[in-house]
């Protein structure tokens, strides 16, 4: 790891750093067009949520990457809707309303696991967002926060765990592969859109 920046587990503290991340740097999918106030409270659930990690990279007190990931996306929505729904949706209530078959398509993949989107079994576990700073990209912070999600998840009991993202984004891809993720499943969260499913696994 660079002496520069620190990498740790995130806190519910982050979760506004790691919003605006994601909002300013992730142009896939719906998510970052219901603004930094709902994925705020989004990140803020993953932060204190028993099955889900936020992984961020530091320095000086500034958030320069940050990956989410939960061993149980399904269970991480009912918490999020549960305890965050009605103030998550005040807050971007109209850009929620212009996208409700791509929320109802979000809401929809967890209960299906992947494995019936996909036609191959696929982990549970799952890689939800990764983001770095615009200007911090080429010094190995991307693969240096994809180590320490590898160590965390295999802290955590979970041998094999998988990533979905866009069929043509390829420093997303490559970066997944350089710490041996493998290419698993094609399939369409949202209808229209080409993604690869990306397992990493111990065995």
């Amino acid at each position: 790891m660079s002496s520069d920046y620190l990498i740790r587990l995130g806190t519910q503290r982050d979760a506004t750093a790691s919003s605006v991340l994601h909002s300013s740097r992730i142009t896939e999918g719906f998510l970052p067009t219901l603004g930094p106030r709902f994925l705020g409270r989004l990140y803020r659930r993953i932060a204190l949520d028993r099955d889900s990690f936020l992984m961020v990279a530091e320095k000086d007190g500034e958030i320069l990457a940050m990956a989410s990931c939960t061993n149980d996306l399904g269970h991480l929505y009912r918490a999020f809707i549960l305890r965050d729904g009605l103030i998550a949706t005040a807050s971007a209530l109209f850009p929620i309303i212009r996208s409700l078959p791509r929320v109802f398509e979000t809401l929809k993949y967890p209960s299906q696991g992947g494995s019936e989107l996909a036609k191959t079994p696929l982990p549970e576990a799952e890689i939800l967002a990764v983001a770095v700073r615009e200007g911090s990209s080429g010094i190995g912070i991307g693969r240096q926060i994809m180590v320490a999600v590898i160590a965390e998840f295999t802290r955590r009991g979970v041998e094999s765990f998988k990533v979905i993202t866009s069929s043509d984004n390829a420093a997303a891809l490559a970066l997944y592969r350089s710490v041996g993720f493998r290419d698993t499943a094609a399939l369409e969260v949202h209808e229209g859109t080409e993604s690869l499913a990306l397992v990493w696994s111990s065995e």
